[in-house]
């Protein structure tokens, strides 16, 4: 078990309703008197709402990921290290939160990365702390899967352009025109599969712990 879980950090992070009323409520706040990095982000912000608005508003989960989430037996706890100026996290977060919604075995908590980076740095993409990167849990602190911290075929892409010498802003495009044409439902079809990973093992718990019983 990871420190980190025993001290319960990731179980008092935020839940889905906390991360969407702080996230509101920065986004209030005036942009006047920003610095030019601070405005950057905070219009990244912005931006990225209305993408997981637009997500939440379309998104209808597989018929696979209903079905692997009704086959969850025992609890799980997950972890979504991410923050707000993300464009990955717009939009996969709502379709991870969709899911966790589902089954009352699953409970959902966000952390803010840049105030967790011993966390983060446990769960690294090629050397760089890469949101959003959710870890599932079973309740005595093991890791079932992780995910992230964007669809494989979009981490493809992304690898192949910068292979190619493509620039930040270029990359940037890319990502953004492969969710917007409809890419983000891969995120519903990866979690699928990973979910449905962790029920064959979690159905054998449970019989192993009937038959000590």
């Amino acid at each position: 078990m990871h420190t980190f879980f025993a001290e319960r950090r990731p179980h008092n992070g935020w839940t889905p309703a906390a991360y969407q009323a702080q996230w509101e409520e920065k986004l209030a706040r005036p942009l006047r008197g920003l610095d030019r990095v601070a405005r950057r982000y905070a219009l990244y912000s912005r931006y990225n709402h209305e993408r997981a608005a637009h997500v939440r508003a379309h998104y209808r989960m597989s018929e696979a990921l209903r079905e692997a989430l009704h086959g969850i037996v025992a609890p799980q706890l997950w972890m979504v290290l991410t923050e707000d100026w993300c464009g990955d996290s717009a939009y996969s977060l709502p379709i991870i939160e969709q899911a966790a919604a589902l089954s009352e075995r699953v409970d959902l908590r966000i952390l803010p990365r840049d105030e967790n980076l011993d966390i983060m740095d446990h769960y690294l993409t090629n050397g760089a702390r890469s949101i959003p990167r959710l870890v599932a849990f079973d309740a005595s602190g093991r890791e079932l899967f992780t995910w992230g911290p964007r669809p494989a075929p979009l981490q493809a892409l992304r690898d192949r352009l910068k292979a190619e010498g493509a620039d930040g802003q270029t990359l940037s495009n890319a990502v953004i025109d492969w969710y917007d044409a409809g890419g983000w439902v891969e995120v519903d079809r990866e979690l699928a599969a990973l979910v449905q990973r962790t029920v064959p093992a979690l159905e054998e718990d449970r019989i192993s712990v009937g038959k000590a019983s």
